[in-house]
């Protein structure tokens, strides 16, 4: 895993990873127990860090486009596309982010 922080793709990976676990944790935990149980606070802990994560997700990934000479017809809108979609960065860790 160390390996990863070496390279801007490999960065990227990680925050792919972090942002898809941050989406899930608030649409299938944080998002229930507000509405269910009447309990926003997990809410208020986890939107802004997933907010954080998914900026800093967009920016890595228009960077690494950019630096991996991506056509954004091709690739980019793909990767960016993931990060709205539960379980889509996960999908493009594995069929586009690991390849490189």
């Amino acid at each position: 895993m160390i390996h990863l922080l070496k390279t801007k793709t490999g960065r990227l990976r990680i925050l792919a990873i972090l942002e898809g676990i941050s989406l899930l944790i608030l649409v299938f935990i944080a998002v229930p127990m507000k509405y269910w149980l009447g309990n926003p606070s997990f809410v208020k802990l986890m939107g802004p860090v997933h907010g954080s994560l998914f900026l800093l997700f967009l920016f890595n990934t228009l960077s690494v486009g950019v630096e991996q000479h991506w056509k954004f017809r091709e690739t980019t809108w793909k990767v960016i596309l993931a990060c709205f979609i539960p379980f889509g960065t996960f999908y493009i860790v594995y069929k586009i982010l690991s390849k490189l």
